[in-house]
């Protein structure tokens, strides 16, 4: 009797999420732009570990309790009123990151981690870390939910790009018989590899370039610079 393959889904927006199982399932929270890109350079860089909170006010109440720590993130691609720091990878190399906490919340991708319930893990992906993430999700040989963190529930061409470069390279290891999935290995197919110029028609990739982000997405937008897959333990994300 041939062995079934695990099976690969993509979720393309936390609103959905509740159509889909993750009970025994990996699940992989993408925010490309920028929270799972921040969290996977912060740890590769030395982090002691990353807290994910949902509420500005938790995270300011957390960062007041734990020595050596930050609090950091954004609301609408801006540092939040009452934090330190904020949601670019950029801000955290090894000089001043390394064994500090790092307590983080965004406007979707945080979120997105804690909406997920009975996985068997929760791991973090971005461009940053592609090929080790796809290693990681063939050595398990479980169920996958590539989970797109999208903009305030809405569809998003970033986080929907990088589930089809996941899809690209597990190809073969997984049933996929997932429209999402379908589309957004077509969306990978389409983008030629050249994620950055593929996304800067993105409604995302404008909106933060009023910031004058453009650089910071340069970075999100580079493969394998920090091959690290980061999980979920407890309330803390580690490597």
């Amino acid at each position: 009797m041939v062995n079934e393959k695990p099976k690969l889904e993509v979720c393309l927006s936390p609103a959905l999420l509740h159509l889909y199982h993750t009970r025994d399932t990996v699940t992989v929270i993408i925010d490309v732009f920028r929270a799972t890109s921040t969290i996977v350079a912060a740890l590769d860089n030395g982090a002691k570990c990353v807290i994910p909170v949902a509420s500005v006010a938790e995270c300011i109440a957390l960062g007041a309790t734990i020595p050596n720590s930050i609090t950091a993130g954004e609301r609408d691609g801006k540092i939040a009123e009452g934090l330190q720091h904020g949601n670019s990878p950029s801000e955290y190399p090894t000089a001043f990151i390394k064994g500090k906490t790092l307590i983080l919340t965004t406007t979707n991708g945080t979120r997105l981690l804690h909406m997920v319930k009975d996985a068997s893990a929760i791991v973090i992906g971005s461009f940053l870390n592609l090929d080790a993430l796809c290693a990681y999700l063939l050595s398990k040989g479980k169920n996958v939910l590539l989970g797109c963190a999208s903009w305030k529930d809405k569809f998003n061409l970033e986080d929907t790009l990088f589930a089809g470069a996941v899809i690209h390279q597990l190809s073969g290891s997984f049933e996929m018989n997932c429209d999402s999935a379908r589309a957004a290995v077509h969306l990978y197919h389409q983008s030629g590899g050249n994620y950055l110029e593929f996304l800067k028609d993105s409604s995302h990739y404008k909106r933060l370039s009023a910031y004058n982000l453009q650089e910071d997405m340069a970075y999100c937008a580079t493969p394998n610079l920090h091959p690290v897959v980061p999980y979920l333990r407890g309330t803390e994300i580690v490597i």
